[in-house]
């Protein structure tokens, strides 16, 4: 007997839907709430061995849907949509109906090969809402201490001077919103043993902060998923790859335009404060600079060696030293 497949294609307010039974493909449009949801999936709760669902990973907007399957035991898949984009090839038109048709397609065709999702803890769902928060708030702080860089070009004295205590005024209300993100980030650590164990051992390694720690294990659902360290070093971007075809097409290695940015510049900084203090990290960076390596490479590498670490921090539940043989 066919698996029955679901492919959902997610937005804020609606779900596109389309149902493979036996070749035979059902469309139909849903509100994103719990009761359309839960009404959609009664008619499957019985065969819901043979169930494959799939949807596109569209952040926060998949969290309703994500807190109903918990309590189904239906074969479920979180698809990248770059990874979902490339493996179309070239395609004409898009729409949300025909999104739901190519992610059932996809998850046919490739459902044997990928990682079942799994439902995150209610704590790191919070986590990974406050610090998305967190990241909007930081965004819209950045910007407005741009634009207080371009007030400066006003040549109305008395217009730049009231913009610019405009612009002041809302910059603490950002950074205040920062802080209380920051504290209720926190409190919802500290209602967990488990990661409060894993930001201690986080922040023992050289230029992991809070903030750093936060983000692995956000990233991670605390070192729940990505369980290989180079898995995650290539999300975060900071493993060059290498481009070649025969003997006429070479490049040098690159880093991946797949790779997280957020996660990528929250390394880099981690790993610029690492080779300023007497570490490993800084005997290993100083003696590939010697070596006449270029410094953002290296950092990179740095920045690989600060997810190893972590990941052997916490799978041996013991702190940092800094004994480490770093080649």
């Amino acid at each position: 007997m066919r698996n029955i497949l679901i492919g959902i294609d997610i937005s804020a307010k609606t779900l596109d839907i389309c149902i493979d039974q036996n070749g035979n493909k059902q469309f139909s449009q849903i509100k994103n709430d719990k009761e359309d949801i839960k009404n959609l999936l009664k008619p499957f709760v019985k065969g819901q061995k043979r169930v494959i669902i799939g949807m596109e990973n569209t952040g926060k907007y998949n969290n309703i849907l994500y807190s109903i399957l918990t309590d189904y035991d239906f074969k479920v898949f979180v698809i990248h949509p770059y990874h979902l984009k490339k493996s179309i090839g070239l395609a004409r038109g898009k729409n949300d109906k025909v999104d739901a048709e190519r992610i059932v397609s996809f998850i046919e065709k490739n459902h044997k090969e990928l990682d079942p999702w799994q439902p995150a803890s209610e704590t790191i769902m919070q986590l990974k809402i406050l610090f998305t928060e967190r990241k909007a708030a930081v965004k819209d702080r950045t910007r407005l201490k741009q634009k207080k860089k371009e007030l400066d070009y006003i040549q109305n004295k008395a217009l730049r001077a009231s913009l610019l205590k405009m612009n002041e005024k809302r910059l603490k209300e950002s950074t205040k919103v920062i802080k209380e993100l920051e504290k209720m980030i926190q409190e919802v650590i500290a209602t967990d043993i488990e990661l409060k164990k894993q930001m201690k051992l986080l922040q023992s390694i050289p230029g992991i902060g809070f903030i750093v720690a936060i983000a692995l294990i956000v990233k991670t659902e605390g070192f729940r998923i990505y369980t290989d360290p180079r898995k995650l070093a290539c999300c975060a971007g900071v493993v060059p790859f290498h481009y070649q075809s025969g003997t006429s097409i070479f490049s040098r290695a690159k880093l991946s335009n797949m790779a997280d940015k957020s996660l990528k510049t929250l390394l880099n900084m981690a790993a610029l404060a690492a080779v300023k203090t007497d570490n490993d990290l800084k005997k290993y960076y100083d003696r590939k600079v010697d070596e006449g390596k270029n410094k953002m490479s290296v950092l990179n590498a740095v920045g690989n060696k600060i997810i190893h670490i972590a990941y052997a921090v916490i799978n041996s539940e013991k702190m940092f030293e800094n004994r480490l043989q770093i080649s």
